[in-house]
């Protein structure tokens, strides 16, 4: 008998609840809910969205909201979504406490919208660029990272 948890469509999922950062809670613990996935958004209610997240301490929920938009928008624009999903993630490696990935994946989101044009989708990209650089900085001297209070504006100075 599988006892292993499965989508509709047969593929692994861990029915486990999780905490704000994404972690695995044991079966039956109180945990936070999951962002719903392949949901399509326009961009202005992606960036809401993953704002709202990141600013409640939850970065691994506003990656996925960026992977839906990189999934299902234009072409593009996926480069902008992915390095946001990857910025995401560096954040919630960084406030697990796992350095070396957070500010890896602070650095490669950071590469990865360097010099796109996030103003048409309401996103600061320079600004973000520096934030993921000198998170990924204070990271790499060992600072302990809340993520809340790291959680970047992605509008910035386009408010």
């Amino acid at each position: 008998m599988n006892t292993r948890d499965r989508d509709e469509e047969g593929r692994a999922r861990s029915a486990r609840p999780r905490d704000g950062l994404g972690r695995p809670l044991a079966y039956g613990a109180g945990g936070v809910g999951r962002q719903p996935e392949g949901v399509v958004r326009s961009p202005a209610q992606t960036v809401r969205e993953a704002q709202r997240l990141l600013d409640a301490g939850m970065p691994f929920h506003a990656h996925e909201v960026f992977e839906d938009a990189w999934k299902s928008g234009p072409e593009a624009a996926a480069p902008l979504w992915r390095g946001l999903a990857q910025l995401a993630v560096g954040l919630t490696h960084a406030a697990r406490g796992n350095a070396v990935g957070g500010a890896r994946l602070l650095r490669r989101g950071a590469a990865g919208i360097e010099g796109l044009d996030g103003a048409a989708y309401g996103v600061d990209v320079p600004g973000l660029v520096r934030w993921a650089g000198e998170l990924a900085h204070r990271v790499d001297g060992g600072a302990a990272v809340d993520a809340a209070a790291e959680a970047p504006g992605l509008r910035g100075g386009l408010e």
